[in-house]
């Protein structure tokens, strides 16, 4: 095997191929791993499979000492969760957990080793003052202090500027939708939060497993960038692979895709993570799907940029790199207007000069 072999793929949809791996391979898939934001997932796969203990020592180190820092972060997520209800309680304002603090607190299992970033909230737009004002009082405070951010995530943004809490060293993003309101396609946030249920177990709220999983698809193919691609492709997977324990869940995904206008991302995130990843998708719902799909040329030129987008780093070249940024103009394009997104464009090209 080489380096130009998508190591962590393999690693990630069939484990047991790892008992056939050279000292010199797994130092190829431990650096891919990494560069893709799923080591400690990775670790998690093999503990699942029953082979880690197969593992060779200079590799297994690396993969606990993910674990660790996985185990750790998910610490870091359900105490900050708590946090942010102790101080909202007295505002009486009802959140959403969203994205890595909603699968941990909902105890999915593709959660295990995932790497926690920050933590993301859902709630009503006629409550952000609020919210924004209380948290700013129990210690959080702006990131983004230059006047320009300010203004464009309060008018054009899907959330306030991001909170940041120096003692703990945590960020929150608190949102009002789960696109920008100045993007292509509009989702309904009213019916995000009517739809919302209980997280068993806990005090708090979670997406109904249709948004989850049409949230996750809308992050990375309406809104996101494709530098952990693969990661957020895996949680498309493990979402799928977790919230279709009944036959009735797919025709839901599809009905609910219409109705918050997410049938295209949804298209994506269905093609690539079976591509990818082998996710289980009943043929009957792939081939529904294709209504769905953008017109020849256009999936063409999609296929191509995201099988680019998706090589590991270790892996890549100037076309992956390409890749990524076209995809990544692609993200601006779909959530501003012409007009907007010049000049936002002009601006950011000035700050870095």
């Amino acid at each position: 095997m080489t380096e130009k072999v998508d190591m962590v793929r393999l690693g990630m949809t069939n484990p047991h191929v790892v008992s056939s791996l050279t000292l010199r391979d797994w130092d190829v898939l431990i650096r891919q791993a990494r560069s893709s934001a799923v080591l400690g997932r990775l670790h998690a796969v093999l503990e699942e499979a029953q082979i880690i203990d197969h593992v060779p020592m200079p590799p297994r180190n690396h993969l606990e000492a993910a674990r660790v820092v996985a185990g750790s972060q998910e610490r870091v997520i359900r105490w900050e969760v708590y946090c942010i209800r102790r101080a909202l309680a007295r505002v009486e304002t009802e959140f959403v957990l969203l994205k890595g603090a909603a699968y941990v607190l909902s105890g999915l299992p593709f959660a295990r080793g995932r790497i926690q970033s920050d933590v993301d909230i859902l709630a009503a737009k006629s409550k952000l003052r609020t919210i924004e004002a209380a948290l700013l009082e129990q210690g959080w405070i702006h990131m983004k202090l230059d006047k320009y951010d300010q203004r464009f995530y309060r008018e054009w943004s899907h959330e306030l500027p991001p909170l940041y809490h120096p003692h703990r060293g945590t960020v929150l993003d608190v949102h009002h939708n789960i696109l920008p309101s100045t993007g292509r396609v509009h989702p309904d946030p009213q019916k995000l939060l009517r739809a919302s249920e209980d997280i068993p177990g806990t005090p708090y709220k979670r997406l109904c497993p249709p948004d989850m999983v049409l949230h996750a698809c809308a992050h990375m193919f309406q809104d996101g960038d494709f530098e952990r691609g693969f990661r957020e492709l895996t949680d498309i997977d493990g979402l799928l692979r977790a919230l279709s324990g009944t036959a009735a869940f797919w025709d839901q995904l599809s009905q609910r895709a219409q109705e918050m206008q997410l049938y295209r991302p949804l298209f994506y995130g269905l093609r690539y993570a079976y591509e990818f990843l082998n996710t289980p998708i009943p043929q009957r719902i792939i081939s529904a799907s294709l209504e769905w799909a953008p017109s020849g040329p256009v999936l063409h030129a999609m296929d191509a940029l995201v099988r680019q987008a998706l090589v590991p780093r270790m892996a890549a070249t100037l076309n992956t790199r390409y890749a990524r940024w076209v995809l990544y103009m692609r993200s601006h394009w779909l959530r501003m207007p012409p007009l907007l997104l010049a000049r936002h464009l002009l601006h950011q090209s000035l700050r870095r000069r």
